[in-house]
């Protein structure tokens, strides 16, 4: 990108560099020159917006954290409507799984980041925490209304779901069926459960 030229929403210019680095390179490559040779721009920019890299980072960690958040935080409130696999398949599938992974990378590189993320949205309400407490409200709230067996145990269901996620998001083999496969996964983990319920 030519010198001198806006970059409208710079933060986000900066993450968006940072994921195809993690991706490409792994996070064990990201320096303020990768990602700034990356975006396209001068390197004195992500200093002029962040104190240094552990502070870009955090930034990124906290923004991308609030995002998968958001993805599933409308479930618990589809309750008694449609089917329960879809509803669950489309929040574990609200955030594309290519701004997933290499957040979910990066934290695993830096688990230090998780604090930073715990510090500004709050300890169980940010990321992966946030999909599994909607997950579970929400199979709470399907087996009062009879749509789910009465011995699923949400809380399980919950995290053995999240734990699908994160081992997709993880796995060497992130090609374009990683959706179609979480979502014959859960199909498998879920169905019994709902088919129970049925009878």
């Amino acid at each position: 990108m030519p010198r001198g030229v806006a970059i409208p929403e710079v933060r986000q210019h900066l993450f968006s560099a940072v994921e195809r680095v993690i991706v490409r390179d792994g996070p064990g490559r990201l320096s303020g020159r990768a990602v700034t040779v990356e975006a396209g721009v001068a390197t004195g920019l992500l200093y002029a917006h962040f104190s240094d890299l552990d502070d870009f980072l955090a930034a990124y960690a906290v923004d991308r954290a609030f995002l998968v958040s958001s993805g599933a935080s409308a479930l618990p409130g589809r309750a008694g409507e449609g089917s329960v696999t879809r509803n669950l398949c489309e929040a574990l599938l609200a955030t594309p799984l290519e701004t997933v992974r290499p957040w979910a990378r990066l934290l695993v590189a830096r688990p230090d980041l998780a604090g930073s993320v715990r510090a500004v949205l709050g300890a169980g309400t940010a990321g992966f925490d946030a999909i599994e407490a909607a997950v579970a409200a929400y199979l709470a709230d399907e087996r009062r209304l009879g749509r789910v067996a009465a011995t699923t145990d949400p809380a399980a269901l919950a995290l053995a779901l999240v734990g699908l996620l994160h081992h997709v998001v993880l796995s060497a083999d992130t090609g374009p069926d990683a959706p179609d496969r979480l979502r014959g996964a859960v199909t498998a983990l879920v169905d019994g459960s709902t088919a129970t319920a049925r009878h």
